[in-house]
């Protein structure tokens, strides 16, 4: 199913997107996705603009209402510049799932069909996945099974955590990482719950929303020198920004550390400065640092899980976003 966008034209020369000899119902939605700092927001809102879209969230720690400065969510500015929708619509407290993000994306998707073009921009590939190929069928973990996990977790470092996955569930230890405590975590929780591993469950997907329409689908990658560069600044700017505040804010609430809004990059280390464990240049280093190491896991994970979309230097997305919907034929 396609959108048919106004008379706008980009800055791109192309005709309009909306021009009928472009074929106007042929593009369901534009995805952006790509490492944190390649510049994923403007692009998002330069094309919004000039194709009267919306720019949906599609990074899971930018729908936390407590993290705008520290997830580098879109500012107020920014935001009033292009529709945004599930940007800070959720509260730190909440155990925020892909499925519950699938769920709000519908919500999305049907208040602005025929309206207003779907532009999904972030990095965080599940989500993605998600919307195109459809979710497994999870089952549902209850409350007290949850909490008597990680009362279990408590006090055990990661490497233990999966160590003790092993034991019980060593199909699904075998596929995650040893440092990956939220799957870890995840992991036993399904087992404890289910008797069953975790990764049994990953065979039967629902389609995703996007199933079955025709995408623009753009992977930003910048130079990674200029990357690592581009996220060590941007960390600071963050700081200069009032992200200590914010972050002290957020461990000021006494929240479940294993929550992934405690867990989003830089308030581990700020968190750590604040109960004076580290020195804040210390904890910036940490938060550059984890970044960093994030970015090079989403190169990794984009390239081998979503293989079929068009990597491209972030220089050129505009341009390249703009052929691929004037394009005769399939983008």
């Amino acid at each position: 199913m396609g959108w048919r966008s106004g008379s706008q034209q980009g800055n791109s020369g192309k005709r309009p997107w909306g021009d009928p000899a472009v074929n106007e119902f042929r593009i369901g939605a534009v995805l952006i996705a790509g490492p944190t700092a390649s510049g994923k927001s403007a692009l998002g809102i330069r094309l919004a603009q000039a194709l009267d879209g919306v720019v949906i969230n599609a990074d899971s720690m930018q729908v936390y209402r407590d993290l705008r400065v520290i997830t580098a969510r879109p500012t107020p500015e920014e935001e009033a510049q292009a529709p945004h929708r599930l940007y800070g619509h959720v509260d730190a407290g909440v155990n925020f799932s892909v499925g519950r993000y699938v769920a709000d994306a519908v919500r999305v998707l049907q208040e602005v069909q025929g309206k207003r073009l779907p532009i999904f921009v972030g990095g965080t590939g599940l989500y993605f996945k998600a919307l195109t190929e459809g979710l497994s069928d999870m089952p549902p973990v209850p409350d007290e099974v949850r909490e008597q996990v990680r009362r279990e977790s408590e006090g055990l470092e990661t490497p233990e955590l999966h160590r003790l996955l092993a034991e019980r569930d060593p199909e699904t230890a075998r596929t995650l990482r040893p440092s990956d405590r939220l799957r870890v975590q995840r992991a036993l929780e399904v087992f404890a719950a289910t008797g069953r591993p975790l990764v049994s469950f990953h065979g039967v997907r629902e389609p995703g929303p996007l199933a079955g329409r025709h995408l623009v689908k753009l992977f930003l990658a910048p130079d990674r020198d200029d990357l690592r560069r581009r996220i060590d600044r941007r960390f600071l700017a963050m700081m200069e920004q009032g992200a200590l505040d914010e972050v002290k804010a957020l461990g000021g609430r006494n929240l479940d550390p294993m929550l992934p809004a405690m867990r989003a990059h830089g308030v581990p280390g700020l968190l750590a400065h604040l109960r004076g464990e580290l020195t804040l240049d210390e904890a910036i280093a940490k938060g550059q640092g984890d970044t960093r190491r994030y970015a090079k896991r989403q190169f990794t994970w984009f390239r081998h899980q979503l293989p079929d979309w068009h990597w491209v230097e972030p220089e050129k997305a505009f341009d390249a976003a703009m052929d691929r919907i004037n394009a005769p034929g399939s983008p």
